[in-house]
């Protein structure tokens, strides 16, 4: 009795996207973007703030580490829109500088984490041979907001790396 071949082909197996390896998958999500500041925000000067949240009567959000400031930058710029030579613009669209601007504003990042987020940005700037201010930068007139998008995260992920 003569057996019958399989005329089957044997399956594909699943594909399975690979996951990015290292640093990469170390970087939390960031918090969505903030608001633009209230009335009540511009116009009280922040050490009043300050005398208004230890009375409990004003809630700062919680200050991010470098990384996470670095993070939620991409949020703002993708919430609000981007822009090169202005920190904002008319229509409400921020460079690099006006979404650090609008976080540090609303409380999200401190004077030394922002000053940190920058050093990371011109450590990754220097990397790829540019010795210019990231401002500078950002104001090129060929930039993209796809250059913005990779500066800020490969800054992310080497201020995590860092610890920060």
């Amino acid at each position: 009795m003569a057996t019958q071949e399989s005329t089957t082909r044997p399956e594909a197996p699943a594909h399975h996207p690979l996951a990015p390896a290292g640093p990469l998958t170390a970087v939390p999500a960031p918090p969505a973007a903030p608001d633009w500041p209230t009335w009540g925000q511009r116009m009280l000067p922040a050490p009043l703030r300050n005398l208004l949240v230890d009375l409990g009567m004003w809630h700062n959000p919680q200050p991010l580490p470098p990384s996470g400031h670095l993070a939620q930058t991409i949020t703002v710029l993708d919430r609000y829109g981007w822009c090169r030579s202005l920190d904002y613009s008319p229509t409400g669209r921020m460079c690099i500088r006006g979404a650090q601007n609008l976080l540090e504003k609303t409380g999200h990042v401190t004077p030394a984490a922002r000053a940190r987020a920058v050093d990371h940005m011109q450590t990754v700037l220097a990397r790829h041979g540019v010795t210019m201010p990231f401002h500078a930068w950002n104001d090129l007139p060929h930039q993209q907001f796809s250059n913005i998008h990779t500066l800020l995260t490969r800054a992310a992920y080497t201020a995590r790396a860092n610890g920060e």
